[in-house]
């Protein structure tokens, strides 16, 4: 299927989606103040977008996100390197991982802002614990599944410990990375949202929360979509640096069906 049947498709059922929205809301077999008309909700999408001081509150989210999103990603990809290549450390540590892994995040974020306080960095170390387990095992999977042959071939040819990270490991991972680098995205943006949540004066979850105080559910609806786009973007970036740093795996376009 070509792709741009695909986004034919795509817009087809986006449009049926809709349209079957507003047609149910117009004919009040659609309640709206559980479900808000869309015309309605792009009119309030449109109400902030056009508001400069929206922007303040996208700042803020965008930069927990990030912020949250890099330092778990780095700190999800030492971690996972390390203990890949150390198995006996990594059968040590194995029961604390999981231990941790087990625990619910929201219960999490009350004792970040114990700890941090309501500014940004509770909501920043909750974004990280979300992203660095999904980062984690991944890249310590990436790291495991990397052919002995290679690596014994590249030894023969005197790469030392080094080497064998940058040419042997870190390649055979980035599929494996990649991957989860994509996930993780999803899981910032709930972060970042869920310890605006909790606590804030600013932030598209903020405003979220601020809409649902107030039982709006257009409000509601506009920020979810917002945060829709959001991620989006976000996603669309990742394909412009996967495309960069994979240059072997074949286009969508390329792949047999």
């Amino acid at each position: 299927m070509h792709a741009m049947t695909e986004r034919l498709i795509q817009l087809t059922l986006l449009i049926v989606v809709v349209g079957g929205w507003q047609l149910g809301v117009n004919a009040g077999v659609i309640d709206v103040f559980f479900f808000p008309s869309p015309v309605d909700i792009f009119h309030q999408v449109l109400t902030w977008v056009t508001d400069p001081s929206f922007y303040k509150h996208v700042s803020i989210t965008l930069t927990e996100t990030v912020l949250g999103y890099v330092i778990g990603t780095v700190l999800g990809i030492a971690a996972g390197v390390w203990l890949g290549l150390s198995r006996s450390i990594a059968r040590i540590l194995d029961p604390f991982i999981k231990g941790l892994n087990a625990i619910p995040r929201v219960v999490l974020a009350p004792i970040f802002v114990l700890w941090l306080g309501l500014g940004l960095w509770s909501k920043v170390a909750l974004a990280v614990t979300l992203v660095f387990f999904v980062t984690f095992f991944n890249a310590m999977q990436g790291v495991r599944e990397v052919n002995p042959v290679v690596l014994s071939n590249t030894r023969i040819l005197g790469a030392k410990h080094f080497d064998l990270l940058r040419h042997v490991y870190f390649p055979a991972a980035a599929s494996w990375i990649l991957s989860s680098l994509r996930t993780s995205v999803g899981f910032a943006v709930v972060g970042a949202i869920i310890g605006e949540y909790l606590g804030a004066s600013a932030g598209l979850g903020y405003l979220i929360a601020q809409a649902e105080g107030n039982f709006d559910a257009v409000g509601v609806f506009a920020g979810i979509v917002i945060l829709a786009i959001f991620v989006l973007l976000i996603d669309l970036v990742l394909d412009l640096v996967e495309s960069r740093l994979i240059k072997w795996r074949p286009k969508t376009a390329e792949r047999p069906a």
